[in-house]
């Protein structure tokens, strides 16, 4: 399955480790089968794993059971696109990777708002 991310292009791998996506390919690919929209492409951080816990979807805890290793701040993830409009409007809006957000978010943020959020690797600019 191959996306497109906001931008229109090819949708490059949000994260392997932890593995992450609807489908977990690691990309934040979605179709009519994802529900919650696994299309944001974040970084974690400890501020919006707190906030996301105390409002229900908390992805902190480890749960052996599913495969899921529990998030660390700094860690990537597909996001659903309500979780991540619920978590601006909280405050608590984690940075977003555009290259590797689906296009799909943009039915529920603008591009405008995501860039004002976009994660930017420094290190790499240089």
């Amino acid at each position: 399955m191959t996306g497109k991310n906001v931008f229109g292009e090819k949708l490059i791998p949000c994260s392997t480790k932890p593995m992450t996506g609807y489908y977990r390919d690691g990309c934040c690919n979605t179709g009519e089968d994802d529900p919650g929209v696994h299309t944001v492409c974040i970084i974690t951080t400890k501020e919006f794993l707190e906030f996301s816990k105390s409002a229900g979807n908390d992805l902190s805890t480890p749960k052996p059971e599913w495969g899921f290793p529990g998030l660390v701040p700094g860690d990537r993830w597909c996001l659903c696109a309500p979780r991540w409009v619920e978590a601006l409007k909280a405050g608590f809006p984690p940075f977003v990777v555009l290259e590797a957000t689906h296009e799909k978010t943009l039915e529920y943020i603008s591009l405008k708002e995501l860039v004002k959020y976009a994660y930017v690797n420094l290190e790499t600019k240089i």
